[in-house]
């Protein structure tokens, strides 16, 4: 299977499952809109108060791949676990092996150029 068919199979199921994802901003928002997911929730608010408002029962987070990036991703990560959310981490874990990324911004580009390559 390809990096492509790999990284589409993943995001279908975040779709299918209408997951919420964290991300850090609005540019990685629209990154993910244009890549077809909906339910996105940006990191506006504290921390505590994000977590405190999901309602899902699992998540996705997609903050940056980046050293800043992966400390929120720990904290978010254990603040959800203590609250009994169940955190899907297949498409970030496929990502930090697969690309070079450190900024999901990048994403749609990234995807456009390993599509002609």
């Amino acid at each position: 299977m390809s990096f492509q068919d790999k990284f589409r199979a993943l995001l279908q199921e975040i779709q299918e499952k209408d997951l919420p994802v964290l991300v850090e901003g609005k540019k990685d928002q629209k990154t993910l809109q244009k890549l077809g997911l909906g339910n996105i929730i940006t990191l506006k608010k504290p921390l505590y108060q994000v977590v405190e408002e999901l309602a899902a029962p699992e998540i996705v987070i997609l903050t940056d791949l980046d050293r800043a990036g992966r400390q929120l991703y720990r904290k978010l990560y254990h603040d959800c676990v203590q609250r009994g959310i169940k955190v899907n981490n297949r498409l970030r874990l496929f990502l930090l092996q697969e690309t070079p990324l450190a900024h999901i911004e990048g994403l749609d580009t990234y995807l456009e150029n390993s599509a002609n390559k």
